[in-house]
């Protein structure tokens, strides 16, 4: 089975820079780039064929039709989903679950 490609949407791009700011004015810039490092590590494996659905499926996300799957490292949530087609890893979220969970919609 061939690995995947993975494409973060500039919407995972933007909540990334969200959090990298938020943790570095909350524990400084050299924590928060490891904790960035964490959450990317964390989306690399999934390009891995083996692994790609190891994650569980994210029920906020039911009501759309394509099915939708998080990973949470970090208390953050990265929502995913795949494409057979093109055999790529679309990261559409990544979500601070300590946030009001209404603005992940």
């Amino acid at each position: 089975m061939e690995d995947y490609k993975i494409s973060w949407t500039s919407r995972a791009v933007k909540d990334l820079r969200k959090i990298y700011n938020f943790y570095t004015e909350q524990i400084g810039e050299d924590k928060a780039f490891e904790i960035i490092q964490s959450l990317v590590n964390q989306v690399d494996i999934l390009s891995d064929s083996k692994f790609v659905e190891i994650g569980a499926v994210d029920e906020q996300f039911s009501h759309l039709k394509r099915t939708y799957k998080k990973l949470i490292e970090h208390n953050i949530k990265i929502t995913y989903r795949t494409s057979d087609n093109s055999n790529t890893v679309y990261i559409n979220r990544v979500f601070d679950t300590r946030q009001n969970p209404n603005k992940n919609k």
